[in-house]
């Protein structure tokens, strides 16, 4: 088992300040989530390591256990495989026993920013996936005794169920919980599902219960103004009079959720010219405040209920025209 030096995952100095930190784990779990780099597993790998880097040093309490254990580790190492727990005191610590509590804390403290929980990272990379290192496990341990997570994994004693449940595309977009009743061999159980915001089509969700875990994979029902582009775009249609294509102007639009956006149009747009609205796409899994982008096909609209002054400008600009050379 190999030390692992979690200022040098992160890139600080031994001496960083908290917020070092957190910008730090901030800028670089940005850059390696998932979300961003689907399907590369060198950057999966890599946001492990940064997930656990902060997971110790974000919470006060670990990073002095962690600086504390410096280059005694392997004794430390030996000792447990030795039978002995220098938690509890006596040799080869000395009386005053090595200063560790007990298992992992709470996380990172304050200001927003947080590691993944296992739960929440078995989400991004599906069961089974551990996001702390055999290091991490043996220095600081698992779960705390009476934690949520803990009790889980003690139901797990029935092989795991699938289920498909569609959700709408608002829902996606806020996030939601849906109470669901399930009917098996020993009768009904209802569960609590929780589905963050992002979440997107085909992704999985585990529900934990007294009969062992339960797996939703979200389907996104259709919507009638919308649709999903890639992971965090939407698209959607919108009219624009012939005049405003022509010259120029503006055009509001409706977006999934929340109020009307004024987007220019330019001037000589064709029909089914692409406006890209960046930010008012679908929010960003485990990026709190990032969003995809809304992708609007602009449809150039032909009046066809026109009023007699109406006519008779399109008649003349008919007319003018005609008067141009060709």
């Amino acid at each position: 088992m190999e030390f692992r030096d979690y200022y040098a995952t992160l890139g600080v100095a031994r001496t960083a300040s908290e917020k070092e930190i957190k910008q730090a784990f901030r800028r670089l779990a940005r850059k390696h989530h998932p979300d961003v780099n689907p399907g590369n597993s060198t950057a999966e790998s890599k946001f492990k390591e940064i997930n656990e880097a902060y997971e110790v040093l974000g919470d006060a309490d670990k990073r002095r256990k962690y600086d504390e254990l410096g280059a005694n580790w392997k004794a430390y190492e030996q000792a447990q495989r030795a039978g002995h727990d220098p938690r509890a005191g006596g040799a080869p610590f000395g009386a005053g026993g090595w200063p560790f509590g007990g298992g992992a804390g709470a996380g990172a403290p304050g200001g927003g920013y947080r590691s993944v929980s296992p739960d929440e990272f078995q989400e991004m990379f599906g069961e089974g996936a551990n996001p702390f290192s055999d290091f991490f496990t043996t220095f600081f341990g698992g779960a705390q005794p009476g934690d949520g997570r803990a009790r889980a994994r003690g139901r797990r004693h029935a092989a795991p169920q699938e289920h498909e449940l569609a959700i709408s595309l608002e829902e996606a977009f806020m996030g939601t919980t849906r109470k669901v009743t399930l009917t098996g061999p020993d009768g009904e159980r209802s569960l609590e599902v929780r589905f963050p915001a992002g979440i997107r089509d085909g992704q999985k969700i585990r529900a934990a219960s007294d009969g062992g875990d339960v797996f939703f994979r979200v389907r996104l029902a259709p919507h009638p103004r919308f649709e999903t582009r890639g992971d965090h775009d939407l698209a959607t249609r919108v009219p624009v009079p012939i005049p405003v294509a022509v010259v120029g102007g503006e055009i509001e639009v409706l977006p999934l959720v929340g109020t009307r956006i004024r987007a220019k149009v330019p001037p000589g747009t064709k029909h089914g010219a692409v406006l890209r609205l960046r930010g008012h796409g679908r929010p960003i899994l485990g990026q709190t405040g990032q969003r995809g982008d809304l992708l609007v096909t602009l449809e150039l609209q032909v009046p066809t209920d026109l009023t007699p002054e109406e006519r008779r400008h399109y008649e003349a600009l008919a007319e003018l025209r005609k008067a141009q050379p060709v």
